[in-house]
């Protein structure tokens, strides 16, 4: 789960992680009372959507009067801001955050993540800070520095200290990194994130840290322990047919080719996409119907694949252990035919009660293609889908 960058600033103060003061706003009118409060000379006027980049596309403003304090936050309020992670579709503009202007006189990097390879907390430090970091990551590599720590031990004085090298910092700025360190790891561990990215970390002229950007993930899987957490989630923010699938305990991601997925098991609905790709077709969708799918959750899925207007094929990948395949096959019968299934379909099922499935799917008087085996899925589901487009 995400959140706003001003959300997330609230956390990590929590923390005692140096933020700037600031306020949200939802009316230009808002936004002047917080300015007002903040005080001045300056103050920033940021767009509050879950996607990096806002700045490129005009959703970060320094202002140095109320009047255009106003003025900026009602240019903001509504706008579909469009940035390199939004995708050309965008995203609307409901809230914008005012904070306090700051003395930059250097921009760094700092993320903390899980880091999958070594299954440890890891942090990335980068001197080139307010940069695509992925971009640095490709061109310059030398110029970032990756540390794990081990969870046993957990952060030591001696992570700070090599972070802090790495920035070039001196006297007090390195007390107050290696400070800044720990505080993010206990937020990290504390609140069960997935990513904690602080870009850019800022110096500022009379040498003060300060996280003048955040961005906090959490692992959903999680948020059951943390209430406070969850309540700051923004449906507003998220693909809606993504959310919609969630209610309906299905584990589903929208991608952008033309072959609608049903997967049971997050394995297979991997392997699956994979096989689509290799035969020369590009998957609509990530669906994981889990094991336990009935009728009813199988039909709640076609109705969500199909939501995509980019499907023009959609393969059935089943296994049946825990779930049979008569069940499924009864599913995708019942499915098919609610919602007047006008692509073409083809299921391949394989496990437990595999033949009365395929009877069940044969007698149901419908178009569907079966398939003994996934490379023969995958072959006639890419070719459906291309003479259908």
């Amino acid at each position: 789960m995400n959140i706003h960058e001003y959300q997330a600033k609230q956390v990590l103060k929590g923390f005692g992680v140096p933020v700037l003061r600031g306020g949200v706003a939802f009316t230009p009118d808002e936004a002047v009372k917080v300015a007002n409060a903040l005080g001045g000379p300056t103050w920033v006027i940021k767009a509050q959507i879950h996607a990096g980049g806002r700045g490129k596309g005009g959703g970060v403003k320094l202002v140095k009067s109320i009047g255009d304090v106003g003025a900026e936050a009602e240019r903001m309020l509504g706008m579909n801001l469009v940035t390199p992670q939004t995708g050309p579709d965008g995203k609307i503009v409901h809230r914008v955050y005012i904070e306090q202007g700051s003395d930059i006189q250097r921009e760094l990097y700092l993320s903390c993540l899980v880091d999958r390879a070594t299954s440890r907390i890891a942090f990335i430090a980068s001197t080139e800070g307010g940069m695509d970091i992925e971009e640095v990551a490709a061109k310059t590599p030398e110029k970032i520095l990756t540390l794990t720590v081990d969870p046993a031990a957990g952060v030591q004085q001696h992570h700070g200290r090599r972070i802090a090298f790495e920035f070039g910092l001196v006297g007090d700025e390195i007390k107050q990194c290696i400070d800044l360190v720990k505080r993010l790891y206990r937020a990290f561990e504390q609140t069960d994130a997935s990513l904690i990215e602080i870009n850019p970390l800022v110096v500022t002229k009379t040498g003060d840290l300060l996280c003048l950007d955040a961005k906090l993930n959490f692992d959903d899987n999680a948020l059951y322990r943390h209430g406070e957490i969850a309540g700051l989630r923004d449906a507003s923010e998220e693909d809606p047919t993504e959310l919609e699938a969630s209610k309906r305990d299905l584990n589903y991601v929208k991608l952008d080719g033309t072959i609608g997925c049903m997967v049971n098991g997050a394995g297979l609905a991997m392997a699956t996409m994979d096989i689509i790709k290799l035969y020369g077709g590009e998957p609509a969708n990530f669906l994981d119907v889990g094991g336990g799918a009935d009728k009813e959750k199988v039909t709640e899925a076609f109705k969500i694949i199909l939501r995509d207007p980019n499907v023009e094929a959609i393969l059935v990948n089943i296994f049946g252990g825990i779930m049979r395949c008569d069940i499924i096959a009864e599913g995708v019968v019942a499915a098919a035919k609610e919602v007047q299934l006008a692509v073409p379909l083809v299921v391949r099922l394989e496990g437990t009660n595999v033949e009365q499935g395929a009877k069940i799917l044969a007698d149901s008087g419908l178009p569907i293609l079966s398939a003994n085996e996934l490379a023969d899925a995958a072959e006639k589901v890419v070719k459906a889908a291309k003479e259908a487009a």
